[in-house]
């Protein structure tokens, strides 16, 4: 039950499901002590003002800097939600930031990126005994994430980089990142991260390659859209691979048998967001000419998800909280098995916080129907357990 699992004490969660911007930014904040709170993230459901959001949060979050993005659903305390405006309160006494804000995303300009992430980093000064990450916040269309976390990754190379793409739903219309009074398009957002608590890296997804391999005969890379596949028409040949009929592709045939890449021994997903009505097949990460790919073949959703989860430090806590970054299309599969209420319990149980997304960033690279978090864990000086 919800009321057994303990409350964290390292962030601070407010939820509204008003749609009227001043009332969902008044209701999502009023218990959080913004004078004691260093930065908010903000994850923003499909269908909001977002013109008058952001003036609402400017004028009630006064200095407090706020980060985030639209997104494809929400994790809150209640597990899985999709209607639901969500704040989580950083504390001062545990945190500092620094942000830049990069736009436009595309055409991508690597260097000038590269250059100031470096120059935050660098003048970002280190507290002794604190720990470093960065987060990283994209428009989920840019179609720009897998060179921008790759660029970021080797630049901040003492750092670990985490990160979601932005999301609008389903739609695949518009998605905006969210940085302070304002919700750019075609933008990305850094911010670096000091924390006295420990912390983990985590992701996982629930699929395994087959021995169905394919080759990428004919793309368009810059548009993430493959045109032919074994040298015949890319949505007919998926549909053939899968078994139905090329009418009968939908999003969750898509998010239940995604093609799958191997980099460094191990296999991520670049999933697929739609056909197209030439037949064409679009993806939501990196794709190219000649590339060779398999058909993944999903395990079972449930245990994965517990499994990944059950993380512990080194002193064999558990968390007191997860960032967690999980893709859209893990939750449309999720709720097409109708599953829903035993991952909300999961998520409750571990008290993970955050987003759904259009793609997730992880140890350099873009992926796709992965779950990507930081499990944030207490400090001996606090004396928690």
């Amino acid at each position: 039950m919800r009321d057994t699992v303990p409350t964290p004490a390292y962030v601070t969660v407010g939820v509204s499901h008003s749609r009227d911007a001043a009332t969902a930014v008044r209701e999502a904040t009023e218990a959080l002590a913004l004078d004691e709170t260093r930065f908010l993230l903000v994850f923003v459901p499909q269908g909001h003002d977002l013109e008058a959001l952001a003036a609402a949060l400017g004028q009630r979050c006064g200095g407090v800097p706020v980060f985030g993005c639209t997104s494809a659903g929400q994790i809150t305390e209640m597990g899985y939600e999709t209607e639901a405006f969500l704040v989580l309160a950083f504390p001062k006494a545990h945190f500092r930031c620094a942000s830049i804000l990069f736009e436009p995303l595309n055409p991508l300009q690597i260097t000038g990126i590269a250059t100031h992430a470096k120059r935050l980093a660098e003048n970002f000064s280190h507290t002794a005994g604190w720990n470093r990450l960065a987060l990283v916040f994209a428009d989920g269309l840019s179609k720009q994430e897998d060179l921008l976390i790759s660029a970021l990754s080797n630049v901040l190379d003492d750092m670990p980089v985490f990160g979601g793409s932005a999301g609008d739903g389903l739609r695949f219309e518009e998605t905006f990142v969210l940085h302070n009074a304002t919700f750019p398009r075609d933008a990305a957002l850094l911010v670096l991260l000091e924390t006295n608590l420990g912390f983990q890296g985590l992701g996982f997804d629930h699929f395994l390659p087959t021995d169905r391999q394919v080759v990428i005969t004919e793309a368009n890379p810059r548009e993430r859209l493959v045109y032919e596949i074994n040298g015949a028409p890319a949505a007919c040949e998926y549909a053939r691979l899968v078994g139905c009929k090329v009418e009968d592709l939908s999003p969750q045939v898509f998010a239940e048998n995604p093609m799958l890449v191997e980099h460094n021994q191990n296999h991520y997903v670049r999933a697929i967001s739609d056909a197209t009505e030439g037949h064409a097949l679009s993806f939501l990460a990196a794709i190219d000419d000649g590339l060779i790919m398999s058909l993944g073949k999903g395990r079972e959703i449930m245990a994965t998800l517990t499994d990944g989860l059950a993380i512990a430090d080194c002193s064999g806590r558990a968390p007191d909280f997860i960032l967690g970054f999980d893709c859209a299309l893990r939750k449309l599969e999720i709720e097409h098995k109708q599953l829903s209420g035993a991952v909300s319990a999961v998520l409750r149980d571990r008290r993970v916080y955050g987003f759904n997304t259009f793609g997730e960033q992880h140890r350099g690279l873009h992926m796709n129907q992965t779950f990507v978090g930081i499990a944030f864990f207490g400090t001996d000086a606090d004396g928690l357990t």
